[in-house]
Parts: structure tokens; sequence; C-alpha cells
């Protein structure tokens, strides 16, 4: 029994994403819920989750989200797929209530106590957040998967989508990036357990209370940071919300160790990579800007902070970094600056 869980996935967490520019044209030829009038947020802005109205005061928010394993750990892993599949409902503004666990193992190859620390994991993040894991299903999958189902409460007149961005507003990020560029030097042996130990706090720290702060500085646009990285992220935002937006990438927080890990290509995934060249497209770089500083903003960050706008006089009411601002330009246009 291999019990080294990362060493039987081909990525690592949200690095295994499809990427945005592969994904795409594979969503625009499906059916438009978008004619439903309950239907306030569905796939047509890439927002986080899709939210329903069920009445006058009550919308049900929708999401799931599923990764191989990013660490070692069992119990880690779950913590990580939880809290990272529970953020898409703070993305919303909402508030998660169930979940269901997504489960692809092998019990026959690793056995059910690492299983059984991987539901745990998830099970202790649930009861954290308020949340009742209500059931789930599994298949038999020689490369172990997981997460949740997630269904979360909102009144219909506070959600928080990626599409209310003003020109102006100040864009706050609540966590600090790397935990993709940490998680592939784990795995090629370039980092050590400090380093996991530092990405492992960021990926398991709720975005509940950054949420809440949100709310009350009354941000205009919310959106979580994940597998498509800053940029890919943002570029969702501000396309939705038909802005550019301007960022300055010596205020982008790294987890401790990560920028000296991305001095090098070798810590760089191949979700990071992908994202990279999607955000060609849409990013313009000053020169001068280091090599290790235009990695992280394309980090395939997994269970990563808030990402805000937010008037800038309100700013400082939330927790995390002021990193750039919302401007009028083309839609989905991000220029970053030294």
């Amino acid at each position: 029994m291999n019990s080294k869980l990362t060493s039987l996935s081909h990525g690592a967490g949200c690095g295994c994403k499809i990427g945005a520019a592969q994904l795409e044209p594979l969503l625009a030829g499906l059916p438009d819920a978008s004619g439903d009038p309950a239907v306030l947020v569905g796939p047509a802005t890439a927002d986080d989750a899709g939210v329903y109205r069920l009445s006058d005061e009550l919308a049900l928010v929708h999401t799931a989200d599923f990764f191989t394993p990013i660490v070692d750990d069992p119990y880690d892993f779950g913590r990580i797929a939880a809290t990272n599949a529970l953020s898409d409902v703070y993305a919303m503004g909402a508030r998660p209530v169930t979940a269901l666990n997504l489960v692809a193992f092998s019990l026959e190859e690793l056995g059910p106590e690492i299983l059984r620390a991987i539901l745990r994991g998830g099970a202790d993040v649930a009861a954290a957040a308020g949340a009742a894991i209500i059931g789930g299903h599994s298949i038999d999958d020689r490369e172990p998967k997981y997460g949740l189902a997630v269904t979360g409460i909102v009144h219909p007149d506070e959600v928080l989508t990626n599409a209310g961005g003003l020109a102006g507003d100040a864009l706050v990020l609540t966590k600090p990036l790397g935990a993709g560029a940490i998680s592939t030097a784990v795995k090629r042996g370039l980092a050590g357990e400090d380093d996991v130990a530092r990405a492992v706090e960021v990926m398991t720290t709720l975005n509940a209370a950054a949420a809440a702060s949100a709310h009350a500085a009354g941000a205009h646009a919310l959106t979580d940071v994940t597998g498509f990285g800053l940029l890919g992220h943002l570029h969702e935002l501000t396309r939705a919300g038909g802005l550019a937006a301007e960022i300055d990438a010596g205020a982008v927080p790294a987890i401790d160790g990560a920028l000296e890990l991305l001095a090098e290509e070798t810590a760089v995934s191949g979700g990071s990579r992908r994202n990279a060249d999607h955000a060609e497209e849409f990013v313009s770089f000053a020169e001068g800007i280091e090599p290790a500083r235009r990695r992280l903003l394309t980090d395939a960050m997994t269970s990563g902070g808030l990402l805000a706008a937010v008037a800038p006089e309100r700013a400082d009411e939330m927790p995390g970094a002021l990193i750039g601002r919302l401007v009028a330009g083309p839609a989905g246009a991000i220029s970053v600056r030294g």
C-alpha cells in the first residue's frame, strides 16, 4: 500500500482543474437557464456558485468542488478539500447549511483508514462552518479525489456576485497566494515540512469571517481565488462587470517561502502553466516585474482567499491586502504594474 497520496495524482488540488481556456468553449453550447426568473446567478458570468430564488426571503446557493490530493496527510487533505468547497458559498455572500461527500477512492489499494481520515477532516471543517454533511456518493478509483457538494442560503437581496464591481473600486485579497507552488515543490522534493505547514494553515482557514467583513464593508463584487489563479479569477470578475483592472504586483501577498520556490520554474504546476498561457490573452505586464512575482499571479491556488471589489474609502474595513483597483476599460483586461 502506498499512502503517499500526492504520488497517486497527476495534479494537485485545484491545479487539476480543466483550464479556463479549454473549459469556456465546452460550456458555450450548453442550454441556458437564464430564462427561468428564479435563477439569480447561472453559468453565464462564470461565478462561484449558482443561486436560485425560492421566495422573496430565501435563495439557495449550489456548488460542487472536488480534486486530487494536494498534501499527503489524509486528514489535512479532507480539511483542505472541504474548506475549498465551502468557499464558493461564502463567495456569494451566503451561509452553508448542508453538504454531500464526493469520493473517488480505491479501498483495495489504500485501505479504509486513509479514507476514514479524509472524511473525518471534511466533517470537522463542515462542523466548524455550521454545515451538516447529510450524505454523499463514492466510486472506486485508483486516483483519489475528494470534495463536497454544498448548499447554502442567502436573502435574494444580499447575494454578492462577481459582476457588481464599479470603476474606482479597490481590490482586496484576503489570503496570500502560493499553495500551488508549494504543493508542486513537495511533489518534486523541493520543499519541506515547514512549507507544507504554512500552506495547510492558509488552505484550511474558512472564508466565513472574510465574507462577513465584505458584507459589512458594502463590497460590490466578490469571488474566491482558486485553480485559475488570481489573474484568471480577476479576469472573470472584470469581464462579468464590464470593467478592466490594474494590479500592483508587489502588493500581492505570498505564503512564506512561495516566492523563493517560484524563482525557478521547477515549482510551477501544469495548471499554473495553463493559467499563464491563458493570461497572455488579457494581461499586460509592465517591464521589470520579477519572474517569481509573475508566476505568483497565475499560481493555481487551492482554497484561496476572497477577492473583493469595495469602495476605496472602505477597503481598510476588510482583512487582507489592497492589491489594485477596477478601472474603466476593455472588459476583462488587466494591467500589472511592478
